[in-house]
Order: C-alpha cells, then sequence, then structure tokens
C-alpha cells in the first residue's frame, strides 16, 4: 500500500534542526553531576554548554548532526536522492554544516540567520549512552513561511525528528506541507523527554499526518503508556500504517498491516558510542522502502546502517561502513 502512495518516487527529504554535534567523552559521575537524566535530550542555553566543556578535561570532536539530519546524510551516502531543510547560522559551523550535506549527496535548503548556528553537546559515558544538552541557536528560527509545498515535490517520504515537536506551528505546516505534495510522512519520536513534553498534541498529529511511526522502548512506553513491548507496538500501529520498535541490543520489530516482523542485529551488538544510532537505522530503513525493498529488507539494512555508526564516535560512517553495507543492496 506505501509503495502505490509513492508513485514512484525515491527521495527521501527530511526537515529538522540543522546542529553541529560536540561529541565528548566522560564519565557516569560527570552526567549525574549536570544534573540532567541520562540518555535524555535537555534544552539548555549557549552558555550551559560552555560551562560543562569547562569542566571537563577530554576535548571534544565536532562533527555536524541533527536528528533528521543524520538520517538524511545516511540516505544520501546509500545513494539516495535526499534533500534536507533547516535553518542555519551565517558563522564558520553553518558553513560546515551545509558543506557536509553536499558532500553526503543532499540537497541543502538551508535558510540562514545572523544567529549562531545551533549545537548539540552529546556526553558519551563509558556503556555507550549519550545525554544531550542542545542549544538550538539558528535553528529554532526556522518559520512556518518559510516551509513550502513545493520543497517536497519530488519526495517519496519527507521524515520528520520529534525535536520539531517543541515548534508546534512549524512542525504543523511541515507536516502539511508533505501531505498536501503527496509524500508519506516519517517520524522519528526522538527522545522520552520530547514525548513526555509533547503529549498535548502529539497524538492528534500523529493520527492526521503520519503514516511512519518510529520509537524506540522508552518513547513508545511514554507516548502509550504502556510498558509491554508487543502491547505498546500494537498501539502504535493503530496509528499508522507501519510502526517500528527499536529495542537496542535486541534488535527491533516493524508492524505494517496485520504482521508484525522481527529484525534482528548485526555483529554482537557491542557498541563504542550509539549517538545516531536510530537515526542511521531510519536512514537504512527508509532507504530500503522507498526502493521498493520488503519489509525484512528494509529493516535488516536498517540495521546494517545502525550497527556500523555504533562502531565509531559519532554519527558518520566512515567509507569502509559503507561499503559492507552496500553489500545487502
Amino acid at each position: 500500500m506505501l509503495e502505490t502512495k509513492m508513485n514512484g518516487k525515491k527521495c527521501i527529504s527530511g526537515i529538522g534542526s540543522a546542529l553541529v554535534d560536540i561529541l565528548l567523552q566522560e564519565s557516569d559521575d560527570f552526567v549525574e553531576k549536570s544534573g540532567a537524566p541520562k540518555g535524555g535530550m535537555t534544552l539548555v542555553d549557549r552558555e550551559v554548554i560552555d560551562d560543562l566543556l569547562s569542566k571537563s578535561g577530554n576535548s571534544p570532536e565536532i562533527v555536524p548532526g541533527g536528528s533528521a539530519c543524520n538520517t538524511i546524510m545516511g540516505a544520501g551516502r546509500l545513494g539516495g536522492p535526499a534533500c534536507f531543510v533547516g535553518k542555519r547560522g551565517n558563522d564558520d559551523l553553518g558553513r560546515l554544516f551545509e558543506k557536509q550535506l553536499k558532500t553526503c549527496n543532499v540537497d541543502p535548503i538551508l535558510f540562514q540567520s545572523d544567529s549562531s548556528t545551533g549545537r548539540v553537546l552529546s556526553v558519551i559515558t563509558p556503556d555507550a549512552q549519550r545525554t544531550m544538552f542542545t542549544f538550538l541557536g539558528a535553528s529554532s528560527e526556522a518559520t512556518p513561511e518559510e516551509i513550502l509545498e513545493d520543497q517536497y515535490s519530488e519526495a517519496a517520504v519527507v521524515h520528520i525528528e520529534g525535536y520539531l515537536l517543541f515548534n508546534e506551528p512549524l512542525i504543523t505546516t511541515a507536516l502539511s506541507a508533505a501531505k498536501n505534495a503527496g509524500a508519506l510522512v516519517s517520524l522519528d519520536l526522538a527522545s522520552f523527554t520530547v514525548v513526555e513534553a509533547s503529549k498535548n498534541i502529539l497524538e492528534s498529529l500523529i493520527s492526521n499526518y503520519v503514516d511512519i511511526l518510529i520509537a524506540n522502548e522508552d518513547e513508545a512506553r511514554a507516548f502509550t503508556g504502556i510498558d509491554d513491548e508487543s502491547g505498546a507496538l500494537e498501539a502504535m500501529a493503530q496509528k499508522a500504517d507501519v510502526a517500528v520498535l527499536k529495542v537496542g541490543k535486541r534488535g527491533s520489530y516493524i508492524a505494517s498491516g496485520e504482521r508484525v516482523t522481527k529484525i534482528g542485529i548485526n555483529g554482537d551488538g557491542s557498541a563504542v558510542d550509539t549517538t545516531g544510532a536510530g537515526d542511521l537505522w531510519a536512514s537504512g530503513f527508509l532507504y530500503g522502502l522507498v526502493n521498493g525493498y520488503p519489509v525484512e529488507k528494509c529493516g535488516e539494512l536498517g540495521a546494517a546502517c545502525g550497527y556500523e555508526v555504533c562502531q565509531v564516535i559519532g554519527a558518520s560512517i566512515p567509507d569502509a561502513g559503507w561499503d559492507r553495507i552496500r553489500k545487502l543492496l
């Protein structure tokens, strides 16, 4: 049914926060002292990020990031047509961000601002978990008036990150533009903290606009209120044509129609850093979907992308990893 809706289009478009990732390896004690929930995402001022960096003796790594952007860059690296819509600062970090999109075969539609480019401090603990502190900067200045239907005229799927739920007018306009353009809508719930803060609008937006709903266990529990994984997946599947529940080292479950497909993991489930794991899983899954692969193959491709990104620091898979992934195509 979804293939019919895509009308032969192959482009995966995304809209989200144009952010730069600051990757910092630190201890559990460092996260605890920050006062933020481990594994969650907290919106902060730029000064908070600067203060946390000053308290660490470790040197961070700086790379382009943002949830939807990670997914779209992965789709581009798979050979895609791919497009990303967002807002960046007119500064060095913003120019770095745009250059990296083009390097990954992504068509950038980036509005510009005199404000600083947004950034995320991702604190990576020894268990490979990441706790995020997000300064949205210029990315938060994107307006509904900048989102146009023709930006998605070639899109088979428009992938939207849950972090946009903090800007209700923007996400509503983006969802409406995508549907009016004839595209499928994929929504990644992004973080359990985002879901908890957005419960008042989330259910109606999903019911009215979303075709593909993606969540991990914590996000699914926060959205459905159901602890049991199968029950949470069933509840999600009642809201969207395709529901995905990611369960970490145990793989994932994909509910489509009356069928639930279990997808395993690649390798032994080891991870250096889980930053971008869910985002890159979505890259593989959506790429398979727009190319007409069976659900099992879409899930396997997602699992391969998710595994490879966990073997490095940050959300950028090296060329050798992409070579291994492409052998599945």
